[in-house]
């Protein structure tokens, strides 16, 4: 009696755990990045009363007769999944679609790495210093850098964003226009494109081109 007892106690405990685990994550269905978890469970010990046997010329096998003695718990799983994305009105805000971590760390050199789902992301000291910094704990989000339109893949380093650096107006200097025109056309019927160039001062301009079935 007192055995059966203690066993469902073990169920008890083992059960007001995975309510603990679901209960948070009902708590953080609104939590930025976060990923839901699982419990499973096993079987803590088995008594055996009777062994099995091994089938004979003249008679089958047996199972062996075991006592369940409680459960505990298993595991506890992450499941990264992707979640849905949705604007936040904030243009330094950031998503993963599918797999993979934002890196935040302290410093320079890198270090102490924290890795994170949630891309709640701001520039630090209200936007003046430029260093993209996690909202959350204030790390900076390191990524790779492009010196001279050349990525650099062998270091990463925090990103910097200046909020005063302009970029120099360059002209256009070559457009290309690419696809298929209907064969249907009759002659005589004219399609038109438009494209947006730029001059050397960077003001906008539209190109019209004008395409017209001939015989």
């Amino acid at each position: 009696m007192l055995r059966s007892m203690f066993v469902g106690v073990s169920g008890l405990k083992a059960h007001q755990m995975r309510m603990d685990v679901i209960g948070n994550n009902i708590a953080n269905v609104n939590t930025a990045g976060y990923k839901a978890s699982r419990v499973t469970f096993q079987e803590m010990l088995s008594q055996t009363t009777r062994g099995a046997t091994a089938p004979t010329a003249n008679r089958g096998g047996s199972n062996p007769q075991q006592v369940g003695l409680g459960v505990q718990l298993g595991s506890i799983d992450v499941k990264h999944t992707q979640g849905n994305t949705q604007s936040t009105g904030y243009i330094t805000d950031l998503a993963i679609e599918g797999d993979g971590f934002f890196i935040l760390a302290e410093g320079e050199d890198g270090l102490n790495r924290l890795y994170t789902r949630a891309g709640i992301f701001g520039l630090d000291s209200g936007g003046t210093e430029g260093n993209l910094v996690s909202l959350v704990n204030g790390m900076r989000v390191m990524g790779y850098r492009a010196e001279n339109g050349i990525i650099d893949y062998t270091s990463l380093k925090p990103l910097y964003i200046s909020g005063s650096q302009t970029i120099e107006a360059r002209a256009t200097d070559q457009v290309v226009f690419g696809g298929n025109l209907d064969s249907r056309y009759t002659e005589g019927t004219g399609v038109r494109r438009t494209v947006q160039v730029y001059d050397s001062l960077g003001t906008e301009h539209t190109i019209v081109v004008d395409l017209t079935k001939t015989n």
